[in-house]
């Protein structure tokens, strides 16, 4: 605080003490208020589900996940390059199980990793 501002303080009492009192009341009820609309929203809601309403895995067990070998379906071929919402499935082409359901190795020898340190010749 320079002089100036400690001068203009002292000469009027509006500004050394009530003007920050009435500013921190303001900030205070809109404070109050955000929690009480927030109060009125929540009970707005609808409640939490019940433990009985909560879902269920099925009777057989818990549902893994499924690994499989897939192939892609050919691209036709034309005359024109195909746009996706011109490729079958608008873009969203499938696949087909693949015939080799085995899961491919890196050959022996080698990490499969670039850089990793090794020579890179097989033995």
């Amino acid at each position: 605080m320079t002089a100036h501002d400690t001068a203009i303080a002292a000469t009027n009492p509006v500004l050394s003490g009530i003007a920050p009192f009435l500013v921190g009341v303001v900030i205070v009820a809109v404070l109050i208020a955000a929690v009480w609309l927030g109060i009125r929203v929540r009970n707005r809601e609808s409640a939490p589900p019940r433990p009985e309403e909560q879902p269920r895995p099925p009777a057989s067990g818990p549902v893994r996940e499924a690994s499989e070998s897939r192939e892609p379906d050919e691209v036709p071929r034309g005359d024109t390059r195909l746009t996706p919402h011109e490729s079958p499935g608008f873009g969203n082409v499938g696949g087909k199980r693949g015939g080799d359901q085995r899961r491919r190795r890196w050959s022996g020898g080698s990490s499969g990793g670039f850089g990793s340190g090794g020579h890179g010749s097989k033995p």
